[in-house]
């Protein structure tokens, strides 16, 4: 795999970071510090929707603006300090996309 590696800081002061990955772009933000929606828009955020795959912590801020069929992933502390359990929810359009993916961090796992 000759993916390039870049490290990944969180975006919680610059509110998001940008990658360009040569066949798509990735958009990481932070909304924590975020208060109202209309401050999502001035972001371009919800134009980034449209064109690149974005990852959003703080998913509730973005209100009437979370995409419809939006993929959330939620990470809890597991029974040892160093697991989490990730639990995904999922509308229908994404059941074939996440079958190989699932079944590929299950056979890392074991």
């Amino acid at each position: 795999d000759n993916a390039p590696v870049e490290d990944v800081p969180s975006p919680t002061f610059t509110l998001v970071q940008t990658y360009d990955t040569g066949s798509v772009e990735i958009w990481h933000a932070d909304l924590y510090r975020i208060t109202h929606p209309d401050d999502i828009e001035e972001l371009g955020l919800a134009q980034a929707f449209d064109t690149a795959i974005c990852l959003v912590e703080w998913p509730d801020r973005l209100g009437s603006l979370l995409p419809a069929g939006a993929l959330q992933l939620s990470f809890e502390q597991g029974e040892a300090e160093t697991s989490r359990t990730v639990s995904i929810t999922a509308d229908r359009t994404w059941h074939d996309k996440l079958d190989p993916v699932l079944a590929a961090l299950k056979s890392a796992v074991s």
